[in-house]
């Protein structure tokens, strides 16, 4: 009989992405249905892999700890086996709202970008993505590259913060500024896989932000940006709309994949968590749109650090299983680390994230949302697939994954203040097992 390896994390224990006993499996009574029953012929979407983004504020905070502690951040995010195995990163073009300050790559006006320099990534951010790449020894690193604003000449308001949109005259410009970026990157060791158009295009910020309806962005990808990376020969990088929440998702996607001329651009949508959980939206957007993508861009908890809350780890536990039984193919998670403040942030604009350096202490916090993470990403390997999964354990939350090798990983958790037993069923084979209260659990079949 086949065994199941468990790996736990459980609130009010000691345990955090912790080995548990090895559960058996006997044979299931031939009347019996087990409430959580993997079908690993069913197939559905391949997996990416799971990342977080290398924020300027990220990176900076990690220069104000030792050298030693920001080696330990970085090996316990990126490292395949101390680490939680990330293979993906996002990062801001140019200043988001998680930089020191507003700053572009070109001087004003400069139309041509004869001044376009990058010179400013290197004191920071460049250093951490290079690290992190290191880390993985070599092994593909997916990276998503997003624009907050254009730069403020190029605006309607004159502004890179409080909304604003592209001035018409300078599509053509922005558009070419995405190629010189992916180009300087690329020089720099650090290929970008894909981009989004905008970093939430609804959302008028006080921060960096620029507004497009759904009208404008499809109409951008189709006049401008698309052909613009074909010109740069950067057709093989992937174009995504929207990076924006799931409840504007439908009319976005709609919009702009139901023109054959932006389509034939877009590889497909990505997604915020904030505003809304209704993750039937993304499998809307999947089933009007089964040839393209979906993947999640952005999540985190907003007002500031909640240290040690156990709420926030759950937050991204049941955003990660909703999204990914609803056909999103990789999770990128916001700041890889803030400070103590929750920050740096130009507009105060604090948040808490996986990981919090303090930099009058020098200590490195690890959060829920940190071991949370870490039950999908150590586990489900870059070209997984998500298999089949009938679940009826009520309070339980569950998705399951078949890795490239064969072995099964299955992922539950368990929100509710009680213990939950259910049971673990594969062909005519079931076995037992329980979930603590507030707690999640990898299960590892082969």
């Amino acid at each position: 009989m086949t065994a199941i390896r468990t790996v736990i994390t459980a609130k009010d224990s000691g345990q955090r992405l912790a080995p548990a006993d090895t559960i058996g499996f006997t044979a299931r009574p031939e009347d019996r249905t087990a409430d959580l029953h993997l079908s690993p012929e069913t197939e559905y979407q391949m997996i990416i892999g799971f990342g977080g983004a290398f924020t300027e504020a990220a990176a900076y905070t990690l220069s104000r700890i030792s050298p030693e502690k920001r080696a330990e951040v970085i090996r316990r995010y990126f490292h395949p086996e101390e680490g939680l195995n990330y293979t993906m990163g996002r990062v801001h073009i140019h200043s988001c709202d998680f930089a020191l300050g507003n700053y572009t790559y070109i001087e004003d006006y400069d139309t041509e970008l004869n001044t376009f320099d990058i010179s400013h990534d290197h004191q920071w951010v460049l250093p951490l993505i290079k690290d992190a790449m290191k880390e993985k020894g070599g092994e593909p690193f997916t990276m998503l590259a997003s624009p907050w604003s254009p730069p403020a000449w190029m605006k309607t308001n004159g502004d890179m913060n409080n909304g604003g949109s592209l001035k018409p005259e300078y599509a053509d410009v922005w558009a070419r500024y995405y190629t010189k970026f992916i180009e300087a990157y690329r020089s720099e060791g650090v290929p970008i896989w894909a981009i989004t158009v905008q970093n939430e295009p609804a959302a008028v910020q006080v921060w960096d932000s620029c507004i497009y309806t759904s009208e404008e962005e499809r109409d951008f990808v189709k006049n401008h940006l698309g052909p613009a990376m074909h010109t740069a020969g950067l057709g093989d990088i992937r174009i995504l709309i929207l990076d924006h929440n799931r409840d504007i998702m439908v009319e976005r996607a709609q919009t702009v994949m139901s023109d054959p001329e932006a389509a034939k651009y877009v590889w497909g949508t990505g997604i915020h968590w904030y505003v809304s959980e209704d993750f039937s939206q993304v499998a809307k957007v999947h089933e009007l749109f089964p040839d393209k993508h979906l993947l999640f861009t952005e999540g985190c908890q907003e007002g500031g650090v909640k240290l040690g809350e156990w709420f926030t780890g759950e937050r991204y536990g049941r955003n990660m299983i909703g999204d990914l039984n609803a056909w999103v193919e990789g999770y990128l998670d916001w700041n890889l680390v803030l400070d103590e403040t929750g920050g740096p942030n130009h507009v105060g604009n604090l948040c808490d994230a996986p990981i919090i350096a303090d930099t009058t202490t020098g200590e490195v916090h690890y959060n829920s949302s940190y071991y949370y993470i870490g039950h999908f990403s150590k586990y489900v390997q870059p070209g997984a697939v998500r298999i089949g999964l009938e679940a009826s354990a009520e309070g339980v939350l569950s998705s399951a994954f078949r890795n490239p090798d064969g072995s099964l990983v299955l992922v539950a958790m368990n929100e509710t203040d009680e213990a939950r037993a259910f049971t673990i069923g594969l062909g005519g084979e079931w076995a037992e097992a329980t979930l603590a209260p507030h707690s999640i659990a990898t299960y590892l079949i082969g």
